[in-house]
């Protein structure tokens, strides 16, 4: 009999600014391992014994979050060395990936209670790794693999004719989505505040500041679509993807706490959503943004739902022209479909993202009541993938 996997618990970082951000020193896995501690704290009764696997995300899993970074953040979370842990990299999906291993594997009878999310420090590591090193008859016969993020969301943009005006439109639209959920305090519940520590100078002498870090920095206050109209072409002279219509590169860590239904419950626990479904799929890797197009009509069947009965959607924005055409092609509603901004004003943390929207999709499903709620994204190399949770609550 197929056992319910649940999530109990939920805990994010304020996403920084990679390269100049709040966070451009902090260590990927320092950051995993508060949120790692806060979803077990969270999870009270739950005691640090009793987590059988950490299961954490990472797109570039090297440097400061290599070495198998899991294992690195559960021991430096005060976790005892009894506990495993495994590192996952599918890109940008890799921390609803991990929610869903976690999920998986309890459904089927092999764990009752894991902890999965994502980290990633796109200050630290460079997203196409320290060392690129393509494969040498990919490169030379068939290089579309190997295509830049900002090429295929020009490709996206003028295979299905997205206009540069539409991106920055879309573009605007997220951050003043983001800006009135950062100022209605959406996420101040969900966030785990990080103490930081930088080296200064004033007055010619270095000193140390400390402060607390709790709010996302990506939201631009001051943008207009005048602004962003004004801005250059970053991947192509003739292109129409601009900074301003990208997500951002980003640094964080997010963490859930996912469990038996069964354990939980005995535990006094109150699960927050149930773990439905995940499915992923593929598309040309030139064309890597309509990802989500080939995820979530899978992810749908498996699960025996429609759209319709889709109350809530997380849709990350790694471009405005590739969640456009997702939209379109997929017919999802946009008064549902990214209700709080998307990562063009919030950030994207690679390997951290899908954990993020999956913290974020669980808040807000509880303040709009609904009952089913899907995160998706695209994925690079030309992937998509799809999760479905439950409200509970």
């Amino acid at each position: 009999m197929t056992k319910e996997a649940v999530i109990v618990s939920a805990a994010r970082t304020a996403v920084g600014r990679a390269k100049r951000g709040t966070l451009v020193d902090v260590r990927p896995d320092e950051m995993a391992a508060v949120v790692i501690k806060a979803a077990l704290d969270r999870a009270a009764p739950v005691k640090a014994e009793d987590v059988e696997d950490v299961i954490m995300g990472c797109a570039f899993p090297e440097g400061e979050q290599g070495m198998n970074v899991a294992r690195v953040a559960l021991l430096r979370a005060g976790l005892p060395y009894t506990v495993p842990g495994m590192t996952v990299n599918r890109f940008c999906s890799s921390g609803l990936q991990t929610i869903a291993i976690a999920a998986q594997q309890i459904m089927a009878g092999f764990g009752t209670c894991i902890i999965a999310g994502g980290t990633e420090s796109m200050s630290m590591v460079p997203m196409t790794s320290n060392k690129f090193a393509p494969n040498p008859w990919l490169a030379e016969n068939y290089p579309e693999p190997y295509c830049s993020m900002g090429q295929t969301a020009e490709n996206v943009a003028r295979k299905y004719g997205i206009s540069r005006e539409e991106q920055d439109e879309f573009g605007y639209r997220s951050h003043m989505r983001a800006i009135a959920a950062q100022d209605a305090g959406k996420w101040v519940d969900e966030i785990v505040p990080l103490e930081i520590e930088q080296v200064v100078m004033e007055n010619g002498k270095s000193t140390t500041r400390a402060f607390v870090f709790d709010a996302d920095e990506g939201p631009r206050r001051g943008t207009t679509v005048e602004a962003m109209a004004k801005l250059r072409p970053a991947f192509s002279p003739t292109g129409t993807v601009t900074a301003g219509n990208s997500s951002q590169m980003s640094d964080g860590a997010a963490a859930v706490m996912v469990m038996e239904r069964g354990k939980a419950e005995s535990l006094g626990l109150k699960p927050l959503v149930r773990f439905v479904g995940y499915a992923v799929g593929a598309v040309p890797p030139e064309l890597m943004g309509i990802g989500p197009t080939a995820a979530v009509p899978r992810v749908l069947e498996l699960t025996g739902l429609s759209l319709d009965d889709i109350g809530l959607i997380e849709l990350n924005e790694a471009f405005a022209s590739q969640s456009l055409v997702v939209i379109r092609e997929l017919g999802l509603d946009e008064e549902i479909t990214n209700v709080n901004g998307g990562a063009i004003a919030l950030g994207h943390p690679l390997g951290c993202t899908g954990a993020k929207l999956t913290v974020q999709m669980i808040n807000e499903m509880k303040r709009r009541d609904v009952r089913f709620g899907l995160v998706t994204m695209c994925i690079g190399g030309g992937m998509g993938a799809a999760g479905i949770l439950e409200n509970l609550v």
